[in-house]
C-alpha cells in the first residue's frame, strides 16, 4: 500500500504558490503545509511514474499487482527476482503461448529450471503427394521438471502452468521429480 511518508518534502510546495498577502500568514502556511504532507507521496509517485511500470524498478507490492495486470504466470510464492523476471517476460510469453518454446520458458521462469518436454507432433515436407505424416497419430504432451527439493505443491503448480501454456487441443501429463545430486569434489 502506498501511504504517507514521514519527512517527505513536496516537490511543489503550495505555500510558495500562495499570493504575497499569505506569505507571512502563519495559519495559511501551516494549513497548506498539512496539504503538502498529504500530497507529497502522490506527487512523488507521479514524478517517478515510469519507474512503476518497469518491473526491475517498481516496488515489490506494485510488481505483484503489475503481474496480475499483464497476465504473468505467478502464484505469489516466488522469490522477488523470479517475480520481476515473469512480469518482464509476460508480453513475450503471450506471443509464444502454445509453442514448445513458450511452454519451456513459462516453466523455467516459474521453477528456475529448464523442463524436459516430449510431444507427439512433427513437421515435414515431401515432394510426393500422400507422403508419410510425421509425429504420432495420438497427440500427447509430457512435461518433467527436476527440482533439487520438490514439494507437494510443485506438481499442482506445474499442472496449472502447463494447462495454461500448452496448445489448447493437446492432452498432457506432468511429473515433478527430485534432481540427481552430483557429489562435490
Amino acid at each position: 500500500m502506498r501511504g504517507s511518508v514521514d519527512g517527505l518534502g513536496s516537490s511543489v510546495p503550495i505555500g510558495a504558490m500562495l499570493p504575497a498577502v499569505f506569505a507571512d500568514d502563519d495559519l495559511a502556511q501551516r494549513f497548506v503545509g498539512g496539504l503538502d504532507e498529504v500530497m507529497a507521496p502522490i506527487l512523488n509517485v507521479l514524478d517517478c511514474l515510469p519507474a512503476y511500470f518497469d518491473p526491475a524498478l517498481a516496488p515489490v507490492d506494485f510488481t505483484r499487482w503489475l503481474a496480475s495486470w499483464v497476465g504473468a504466470e505467478t502464484d505469489g510464492t516466488e522469490p522477488e527476482s523470479r517475480l520481476r523476471a515473469a512480469v518482464a517476460a509476460a508480453a513475450y510469453l503471450h506471443r509464444v503461448r502454445g509453442t514448445r518454446r513458450g511452454l519451456s520458458e513459462t516453466v523455467r521462469l516459474a521453477f528456475g529450471v529448464v523442463p524436459e518436454i516430449s510431444e507427439s507432433g512433427g513437421a515435414d515436407w515431401s515432394a510426393r503427394p500422400l507422403g508419410p505424416v510425421p509425429g504420432e497419430p495420438r497427440p500427447h504432451l509430457h512435461v518433467t521438471v527436476r527440482l533439487p527439493d520438490p514439494g507437494p505443491a510443485d506438481e499442482h503448480r506445474l499442472d496449472t502452468l502447463v494447462a495454461a501454456a500448452r496448445p489448447a487441443h493437446m492432452p498432457y501429463t506432468v511429473k515433478v521429480t527430485a534432481a540427481e545430486r552430483t557429489p562435490e569434489r
